[in-house]
């Protein structure tokens, strides 16, 4: 890295997409596992979300990276090879199994929510021990395989005291999620899902494994401010900026002024800035790219918010917009849903950024959208008809 005071806005760009894995080309050929762990070093985690009107989420920042594997390439990753797991890290995520013992301090935080979920199982603790002593003894289960289920109830997301005994299991690590049939967490007790030469790594202390995921962050953003560093590992923003100038005293991270951020920034040493940086990719809402919607302002000048929440008729652009990134900039956005009764990925509406070329726009998202179809396994894009890009979008496709 050049060794000057300020980065532009474009340069912050590029070393932000080069840390995310953006800066090299997608591999020719069939995608193997060595692949997915190169993305993985590059991301560090994955993101869990329920939503499935195109893909669960999990899997898109694989294919924005690499193109169109086989997805069961990360289930077995996760659950024939176990080389990652489910936790809680960025909120439910997938992440590798090294970092079990930084995430082991967070197990036995007592921070809210979770203050009010022990709160809840130490006033059923003998239904929720015996919960636990019947995964021990029969193995695999689902809430529903409990022999008392218990009765679903108007708190902790409509769940039933089973759903919620073995959470509170999983939430302290004395269960794991052993598989995934129809995106239903199976729970199995921890030594049954992770090697012993992992579980039995000691728990790194808390201001330690701060420091460490503050790190991770770092190299995964490339650069950002406490804010974003805190946000990647979901720690405390207060704590975080007492940890991050630490680091930077110790010369583990750079402070630098970064042009139209208010804020100091933070520069990984591994970061990388390109000349240029050519990529094609659409964005599940949940990419580290954006899942910090001011940071996709500051960095892309992108306003960027999940409309899935919102009535239709407040919605501005769709119920579930993927951004998409084309070179370095994110040139546009569209509300996709994947059809599958009708065999057709559905490109609900579509939208051009301000100042980009439509034509140039068009004819990449067509490609791209191309991609994602044979990918899903359907049989062509359908575009419909809003949007100020739906039109070139449909001539580009036609």
């Amino acid at each position: 890295m050049p060794d000057k005071a300020d980065i532009s806005r474009d340069e912050a760009r590029r070393i932000a997409l080069a840390a995310q894995g953006f800066a090299k080309p997608r591999p020719n050929g069939r995608v193997d596992i060595r692949a997915l762990r190169r993305v993985i070093d590059h991301i560090g985690l994955l993101q869990i979300d329920s939503v499935n009107v195109l893909v669960r989420s999990h899997y898109m920042p694989l294919f924005s990276r690499l193109g169109a594997y086989p997805r069961e390439l990360l289930d077995d990753a996760v659950y024939k090879r176990r080389e990652l797991f489910e936790a809680w890290a960025h909120v439910a995520s997938l992440v590798p199994v090294e970092s079990y013992p930084l995430l082991r301090h967070q197990m036995e935080s007592d921070t809210p929510p979770w203050r009010h979920f022990r709160m809840w199982a130490e006033a059923n603790k003998e239904y929720v021990d015996a919960v636990l002593e019947e995964v021990r003894e029969r193995g695999p289960l689902t809430p529903k395989d409990l022999e008392d289920p218990g009765q679903r109830r108007g708190t902790w997301w409509m769940r039933s005291q089973g759903k919620t005994a073995l959470e509170w299991h999983f939430r302290s690590g004395n269960v794991m999620a052993h598989s995934r049939p129809n995106f239903e967490r199976v729970y199995d007790i921890a030594e049954r899902v992770l090697p012993d030469e992992v579980l039995s790594q000691p728990a790194v202390p808390e201001r330690e494994a701060q420091r460490e995921f503050l790190l991770r962050a770092a190299r995964h953003h490339g650069i950002g401010t406490v804010r974003d560093l805190a946000d990647y590992y979901r720690l405390p923003v207060t704590r975080s900026k007492e940890l991050v100038r630490e680091l930077a005293e110790e010369g583990l991270l750079r402070e630098v002024r970064l042009e139209g951020w208010k804020d100091p920034a933070y520069l990984h040493p591994e970061a990388k800035a390109p000349r240029r940086v050519e990529a094609r990719a659409l964005l599940t809402p949940f990419d580290p790219i954006v899942w910090e919607r001011s940071r996709a302002k500051r960095l892309f000048n992108f306003e960027y918010l999940i409309e899935i929440y919102l009535p239709e008729p407040k919605r501005q652009y769709g119920y579930y917009v993927l951004p998409f990134l084309l070179g370095d900039e994110l040139v546009g956005r569209v509300d996709l849903k994947a059809d599958r009764k009708g065999g057709k990925l559905h490109a609900k509406a579509a939208y051009l950024e301000e100042g980009q070329d439509e034509r140039r726009v068009a004819a990449a998202l067509a490609e791209e959208l191309r991609l994602m179809a044979e990918w899903l396994e359907l049989d062509g894009v359908r575009v419909g008809r809003r949007g100020n890009l739906a039109g070139a979008l449909r001539k580009a496709l036609a």
